[in-house]
């Protein structure tokens, strides 16, 4: 027993000396290694980058709308052929316009006149029957079959019109709310919903295709029932997709298990609720009913988002799941909801508006000099399991464009901003955002 007391003690000191902590080397750098410019944005940085990316727009841009970009160019893939009349096309054009707006540049709206007086030109060579038999993608306008077929392009034309950009496509426009209005899908509660692929679906992609072109045909009519619908349709679709315990969106949902439904948080599918959510706001009167609920949905969302904002500035493919890939078209869209948020007043400055700038930074790792922009999730349909979301290829696609440019947009103003005071405390890291004194 006494010879064995030395043995014990000696085995004690052996391993508090393994294990103790392996000295710092000498002269180590205390400087975080940031994975993104860590720094306050300046304006004619992001024109820049904003000119670049019209810039491959116009290059990947059908030049009619039966004429395809050359598959010879080098400049143009497969996957960056950009169709006229889709919807990614339709947050191109409304892109456009911001940009303009922001920059001052009109080369943003002259291509979108160009393109309208293109829909205006082939739409006066067609007659009523070929419009019935769909001749060629201009008639999904004329006679819409789907929001995704009418709802994005449709509120592009609108803030078109009111900003006197390209030719009076009014008739599309009302074809437009007639159908939204009175001919998609509804559940009997009243939300826009899908027939795929389960019977009665609701998805959160339609909060866009449909709530911002409802609320601009609210302000370009003065009529109180496009607002009103507008209104309804964000908090149906809240009711069924906003998850509070999480402050999240899920993709979709639909009447077959009301229940008992598991949630998918993608990336994008909350982006296009953001978005519907600040487009909502911008036009919806300070007295109406429903703005107060609107806008402590909008706030919880922020809260939310902020949270799960990556090192690199982004946001995940899914959102609550870190081990899936940092996306780009979801980051760009929460960029210019934040940005707008701040902008607006809607959102505190300080705590918001570092979440904004850090989000732009990082989408600027996702541009190069000829702006491209990758890192985008392909087209997404609904499904019931988080393999397929997870596993959706990342790419250069159409998807990520428009939302590049409103993120850009916004951005500029958040630093033009006459309310706002932007330094930098630490010598060049991030900017602190406050509230001026009136």
């Amino acid at each position: 027993m006494t010879r064995s007391l030395p043995l014990f003690i000696g085995m004690v000191f052996f391993t508090a000396i393994s294990v103790a902590p392996a000295a710092e080397p000498p002269n180590r750098s205390t400087t975080p290694d940031y994975p993104i410019p860590y720094n306050k944005p300046k304006v004619d940085g992001i024109a820049h980058v904003l000119s670049a990316v019209k810039s491959q727009i116009e290059a990947s841009a059908f030049k009619s709308l039966t004429t395809r970009p050359s598959s010879n160019s080098p400049d143009v893939s497969a996957g960056r052929r950009f169709a006229l009349m889709t919807y990614p096309m339709g947050v191109i054009y409304s892109g456009m316009l911001a940009a303009a707006d922001a920059t001052g540049d009109s080369s943003f709206t002259d291509f979108d006149a160009a393109h309208f007086q293109m829909f205006a030109d082939e739409i006066a060579a067609l007659d009523k029957t070929q419009i019935e038999e769909h001749h060629g993608d201009i008639t999904y306008l004329l006679n819409p079959q789907s929001l995704d077929n009418c709802g994005a392009i449709g509120v592009s034309l609108i803030k078109a019109s009111r900003a006197g950009v390209g030719p009076d496509l009014r008739p599309v426009i009302d074809d437009i709310a007639r159908y939204i209005s009175s001919e998609q899908l509804r559940l009997d509660d009243g939300t826009l919903a899908r027939s795929v692929p389960f019977k009665n679906s609701v998805w959160a992609d339609d909060a866009y295709m449909s709530i911002p072109f409802l609320a601009q045909m609210g302000a370009l009519t003065g009529d109180e029932k496009y607002l009103g619908d507008a209104a309804a349709q964000m908090l149906h679709f809240s009711s069924h997709l906003f998850v509070p315990s999480v402050g999240l969106f899920t993709h979709h949902w639909n009447t077959g298990n009301p229940d008992n439904q598991p949630k998918y948080y993608w990336g994008r599918a909350n982006g296009w609720c953001a978005l519907a959510m600040v487009e909502l706001l911008d036009v919806l009167p300070p007295d109406h009913p429903a703005r107060a609920r609107i806008l402590r949905l909008f706030r919880a969302h922020a809260e939310a988002l902020a949270g799960l904002q990556a090192g690199d500035g982004l946001w995940h493919q899914m959102l609550d799941r870190t081990d899936s890939y940092t996306e780009t078209s979801c980051s760009a869209m929460f960029t210019f909801a934040l940005a707008h948020g701040v902008n607006r007043g809607w959102l505190d400055a300080s705590a918001y508006g570092p979440v904004a700038q850090a989000a732009w930074n990082g989408l600027t790792t996702r541009i190069d000099e000829q702006g491209h922009v990758v890192g985008t999730c392909i087209g997404t349909g609904y499904a019931n399991d988080y393999v397929f979301y997870y596993h959706r290829p990342h790419i250069d696609d159409v998807h990520g464009y428009g939302p590049v440019l409103l993120a850009g947009a916004e951005m500029i103003r958040l630093l033009k901003n006459d309310h706002l005071k932007i330094n930098n405390p630490r010598g060049g890291a991030a900017a602190a955002y406050e509230r001026r004194e009136n």
